[in-house]
């Protein structure tokens, strides 16, 4: 009995975030418009701020093999950046439009609000109580209802077809975050899904591994109160361990702006990132937090465009209100022969 109900919650699951990620087709960038003013929350109240339990740019994975090693660096499935925002609230719960405008598609349990100007609005995980064509006002109009089991409504806010977080200031408000994002290690190691290599000897090209995390601004209620959600931005330089910089601050992964490339995901993320809750085939991870590991380099650093010698790489994660934190690795280059090996 407790497995056929742990299939069932399974499958909803599964059904649930493929919905979510439902491919949307997006025009170039430069097909943007300009911001088009700040608004309320999808839920009530709408001038307060609710709970996000899943940020812009969040990997998705579902594996489709079982929970192991082997699967988790090796394995299929699917694999994308979170194209929105997940609003935490009870099943059930009335959802309105966060701008006004007029419905242009309505699915099993989502629909898109088209608001004019290239800006539209989706809202998942709803059970829909409207129709295309009906024109729908902010705050007013009951577009639908939490779908039961999902516990959040997931908000994609698109401008000229292209997603934008939320979050972003000037967008989704009040939202306020204090929290302080968390580099939590970094690796060096000959291949991505390779052991570690001591930071003590270094030589030709190395990729680097970064682990990082932020927290939600608000606590979230139930199962996912103390789960992570990525940072909006993650950089990286190289510097002397005085602190010149010797390898300018280059950017890996920055969704203040826009999403990265859908085929970029395992460029830009790691093997052995995985959601919070992760699916691997049958299995769900109730409880378990994400990792968030990325790639600092894509095809590895070179350390022979240095001298041999002793260097400090410094990496930075941060958020959409500018919060901040580093961690910083000393490491030492030994190219030339003599050291160990030939």
């Amino acid at each position: 009995m407790f497995a056929s109900r742990t299939h069932s919650r399974t499958v909803a699951f599964v059904a649930a975030l493929v919905a979510c990620l439902a491919v949307t087709i997006v025009s170039s960038a430069a097909a943007r418009p300009h911001d088009a003013g700040a608004y309320g929350w999808p839920v009530k109240p709408f001038d307060q701020a609710h709970p996000i339990r899943g940020g812009f740019g969040d990997p998705r994975t579902v594996f489709a093999g079982p929970p192991t090693r082997r699967t988790l660096y090796d394995g299929g499935g699917l694999f994308q950046f979170h194209d929105g925002v997940d609003i935490a609230a009870p099943d059930g719960t009335a959802v309105y439009p966060v701008v006004g405008g007029v419905v242009v598609a309505v699915f099993k349990d989502w629909l898109v609000v088209d608001c004019g100007g290239g800006r539209r609005f989706e809202y998942r995980h709803v059970v829909p109580a409207v129709a295309p064509g009906q024109h729908v006002d902010a705050g007013e109009t009951v577009l639908g209802r939490i779908l039961r089991g999902a516990g959040h409504v997931h908000l994609t806010e698109l401008a000229g077809g292209v997603p934008v977080d939320p979050l972003r200031p000037g967008h989704l408000t009040p939202y306020t975050d204090t929290t302080t994002p968390v580099v939590q290690s970094v690796s060096f190691r000959t291949s991505v899904t390779g052991p570690d290599e001591l930071p003590e000897l270094l030589r030709g090209r190395v990729e680097i591994v970064a682990s990082a995390y932020d927290e939600p601004a608000l606590p979230v209620p139930g199962a996912w109160h103390d789960l992570p959600v990525a940072p909006a931005l993650v950089e990286w330089r190289v510097q002397s361990v005085t602190g010149r910089v010797l390898v300018p601050e280059r950017s890996v992964y920055d969704v203040r702006a826009a999403l990265p490339a859908p085929a970029s995901f395992w460029s830009v993320y790691a093997r052995g990132t995985h959601q919070n809750m992760a699916v691997f085939g049958r299995h769900y991870s109730y409880l378990q937090p994400g990792s968030y590991e990325f790639r600092l380099q894509a095809g590895g650093f070179d350390t022979r465009t240095l001298p041999d010698g002793v260097y400090e790489l410094v990496v930075t994660a941060a958020d959409v209100a500018g919060n901040h934190a580093s961690l910083t690795e000393r490491f030492s280059i030994h190219n030339r022969p003599g050291v160990v090996g030939p």
